[in-house]
C-alpha cells in the first residue's frame, strides 16, 4: 500500500488497529479506539507514559500510513512562541527598510505594512500545520511537552482548543482543516488540566511479554526466534526489579538489534552482563544486575518455558 495514496481516516478502531499494523506498530485495542476517536472527533490526543514506550513512534505510523506531513515540536526547557510560532526575519525587514530609505520612500505607513507582512514572516512547526492545506493537513507532534515551562503550555491553549494563532501585526490565522496533533509526556512534570482537557487521553504502558515480542519479530525480523523469546522475557523481568530507570521498547529493539550483530542464538549470563550497557542507562542500574543475578533470572526464565 502507498502512504501517500492512504488519505481516508479508519471508519473503525478495527481499521485504526490495522493501518497502525502495517506501519510496524503493534498496538492493543484500547490505544486503536483512542486513535480512531481522535481521527473521528478531530481533537488531540495527549499520549502520557514511560520513555521508550512508542508515543513518538504513534505519530511518525500515522503520518506515514495517512501520506500526512509530519511537523515535529521538541520541546525544552525555554522554548517559546518565536521558535515554535514565528519570527519576523528581521535581518530582511532592515535591509527593506534602508532600500526604501535610500529611494526616499519613507511612508511610514506604507512601510509598516510592507515590513509585517507574509513575506518577511518566517513560519515554525505550529504555524505551518496550521496552514496545512485542505484535504492533507499534517500531522502535529508536539513531543516530550513536559520538558517545556507552563508559560507555553498557556500558549497552546488556543491552538489546541480552536486551532488558530493570533498573531498582532496579521490578526487571527485559522486551519482551514485541523492537523492532527499528538502530545506526548514523559511525565517528569505534570500537565496542567486546562490543556489535558482539550485532548483525548491515553496513558501508553509496557507491552505485555506477547505485545513485545511481535514487536521484535517485526522491528528485528532478522532475530533468532529463541533468542527474541528470551530477551523479551529477560526485559519483562528487569521491569519488575527495582531499577531507577527500567527499559523501554525502544532499548529491547536495540538490545534485540545489537545481540544479533554478535550472532546470537540465545542468552547467557556473561553475554548478558556484556550488553547490558545497550538496555540499561545507569550505572547502579547495571551495577545492580551483575552477572550471578543474570544468571539466576535466566534459569527462572528456562524453567518457565520448560513448564508451558
Amino acid at each position: 500500500m502507498d502512504p501517500e495514496s492512504v488519505t481516508q481516516f479508519p471508519h473503525s478502531i478495527d481499521e485504526t488497529q490495522a493501518l497502525l499494523g502495517v506501519g510496524g506498530y503493534v498496538a492493543d485495542r484500547s490505544l486503536a479506539t483512542v486513535l480512531f476517536l481522535a481521527l473521528r472527533m478531530r481533537r488531540p490526543i495527549f499520549l502520557e507514559g514511560e520513555a521508550g514506550v512508542g508515543k513518538t513512534e504513534v505519530a511518525k505510523v500515522l503520518a506515514e500510513r495517512l501520506g500526512r506531513p509530519l511537523i515535529r515540536l521538541q520541546c525544552y526547557e525555554g522554548l517559546d512562541v518565536s521558535t515554535s510560532l514565528y519570527e519576523w526575519n528581521h535581518a530582511a525587514q532592515m535591509i527593506e527598510i534602508r532600500l526604501r530609505e535610500a529611494s526616499g520612500d519613507t511612508a511610514r505607513d506604507a512601510m509598516r505594512s510592507d515590513i509585517f507582512s507574509e513575506r518577511f514572516l518566517i513560519r515554525r512547526p505550529v504555524l505551518q500545520a496550521l496552514e496545512g492545506e485542505a484535504g492533507r493537513a499534517p500531522v502535529l507532534l508536539i513531543d516530550e511537552l513536559d520538558r517545556a515551562d507552563e508559560a507555553f503550555e498557556a500558549f497552546l491553549l488556543e491552538v489546541l482548543s480552536d486551532f488558530q494563532v493570533t498573531i498582532p501585526e496579521l490578526g487571527t490565522i485559522r486551519a482551514a482543516e485541523p492537523p492532527i496533533v499528538v502530545v506526548t509526556t514523559n511525565r517528569t512534570r505534570e500537565i496542567h488540566d486546562a490543556l489535558k482537557r482539550r485532548c483525548l487521553y491515553h496513558w501508553l504502558d509496557y507491552p505485555t511479554a506477547e505485545r513485545e515480542l511481535e514487536i521484535v519479530r517485526r522491528k528485528v525480523p532478522t532475530a533468532h526466534a529463541d533468542l527474541s523469546a528470551e530477551l523479551v522475557a529477560f526485559v519483562q523481568r528487569l521491569r519488575g526489579a527495582d531499577l531507577f530507570k527500567a527499559p523501554g521498547v525502544a532499548e529491547t529493539l536495540d538490545w534485540a538489534t545489537a545481540l544479533t550483530e554478535l550472532d546470537a542464538v540465545a542468552l547467557d549470563p556473561e553475554l548478558v552482563t556484556d550488553t547490558l550497557g545497550v538496555l540499561l542507562k545507569y550505572q547502579d542500574d547495571i551495577a545492580r544486575i551483575g552477572r550471578s543475578e543474570a544468571d539466576e533470572m535466566l534459569r527462572a526464565i528456562r524453567r518457565e518455558h520448560a513448564s508451558a
